[in-house]
């Protein structure tokens, strides 16, 4: 069955569902997959890799309303071109709205992928969360990335016939390719993490990810572990909050803020670092879905530090890959970190956990499966 991927986030662009997207396409049939994705200024160098068509296109129009119906006639034009069988559509609004009318005077089925934030959004108010039950029963299967989402999805949609639960995974280099020793030494020196305890955080700086309790709690570590550097590889619309806070507390010296990484350089970092800290929590109406860098994390055998919220519990089984927390709870949250980076058996114990764990029960090439 051709199916036509249609996703607004995909790489070059850094990102969750980038991320996710292009992992799944990577593990589909390429003579039977075709994506369709924005514009982007490196499009040519990274789609010429891929064996794979992907047709780069503007979806929107800038003074017509509905903008998205630019997109309805751009899918249409390859649905009859590449004579396509199934829609695979991320973002439910206004994506869903495209292959709603593909479906209608197409024949086309579609399947909805949710991911987490994009249900928080679609039901945010009453005309929007009629619409998004609408879409979700019109799909053939809807996609969510954990049981806590089906769950969550199936209060809003009762009696919904098909929906699968499919684990955003880590990229097949985590297993496939090992990381070079010496590059960890350089990197190391590169930035003067030589003789320091390093904690890594890879996440948007956005609400609901926990950085202003990271650095609240940052100076009571540091009692214990006055060596220690806080890396945070990231960018979002909370950064210049974050900087800021940072700045006030003196901590300057102890905090790296390195930006976006290349996803295909992001193993480096997980591999020079003792331990991974993510303080998710719930924020408003909205809450952590899944968590992949937990995976990703646990992939190159480092412990887990994460907050405990939405899907997170299923990514990180606590006392066994982790150690999952209340974050607002100071007085359990500091000695779990000051914990896991003073007993070294026991971090070894969460590592090598978390290693065999993702490498057993979390491959794309098995998730896919579950969609074929």
């Amino acid at each position: 069955m051709k199916k036509l991927i249609i996703t607004l986030e995909y790489p070059p662009q850094i990102g969750g569902i980038s991320t996710y997207v292009y992992n799944l396409v990577s593990h589909l049939p390429a003579n039977e997959t075709v994506v369709y994705a924005p514009k982007h200024k490196d499009q040519n160098a990274f789609d010429i890799k891929n064996p794979w068509k992907t047709y780069r296109l503007n979806p929107y129009w800038g003074f017509v309303w509905p903008k998205w119906l630019r997109l309805f006639f751009q899918i249409t034009t390859l649905v009859n071109q590449e004579k396509i069988e199934m829609l695979y559509v991320n973002h439910v609004l206004p994506v869903g709205y495209v292959a709603y009318l593909v479906k209608k005077f197409k024949k086309i089925p579609f399947t909805l992928f949710l991911h987490g934030t994009d249900i928080a959004v679609a039901v945010a108010n009453k005309s929007k969360r009629k619409k998004f039950i609408m879409l979700c029963r019109e799909a053939k299967t809807v996609v969510v990335n954990s049981d806590f989402l089906k769950n969550k999805l199936l209060e809003i949609v009762e009696k919904l016939e098909d929906v699968r639960v499919v684990y955003p995974c880590p990229s097949d280099l985590y297993f496939d390719t090992p990381v070079d020793d010496l590059e960890i030494v350089a990197l190391k020196s590169r930035l003067a993490l030589s003789g320091k305890r390093v904690i890594l955080t890879v996440a948007r700086m956005v609400e609901g990810k926990g950085f202003p309790h990271m650095v609240r709690m940052l100076p009571e570590i540091l009692k214990k572990f006055p060596n220690l550097v806080w890396l945070v590889i990231g960018d979002g619309p909370k950064n210049r909050e974050v900087f800021e806070m940072v700045r006030k507390n003196s901590l300057q010296n102890v905090v790296r803020f390195l930006g976006k990484v290349d996803p295909q350089e992001l193993q480096k970092y997980y591999h020079l670092a003792d331990l991974f800290v993510l303080l998710t929590h719930k924020d408003e109406n909205r809450e952590e879905g899944w968590g992949t860098v937990f995976l990703e994390a646990a992939a190159c055998g480092l412990p887990v530090v994460a907050g405990r919220v939405g899907g997170v519990e299923e990514a990180v089984l606590d006392g066994q890959t982790g150690v999952v927390v209340e974050v607002y709870q100071d007085q359990s949250v500091i000695p779990a970190i000051i914990g896991v980076l003073s007993d070294q058996e026991f971090s070894k114990q969460l590592g090598k956990a978390g290693k065999e764990r993702v490498s057993e029960y979390f491959r794309w090439s098995n998730e896919v499966l579950k969609l074929l």
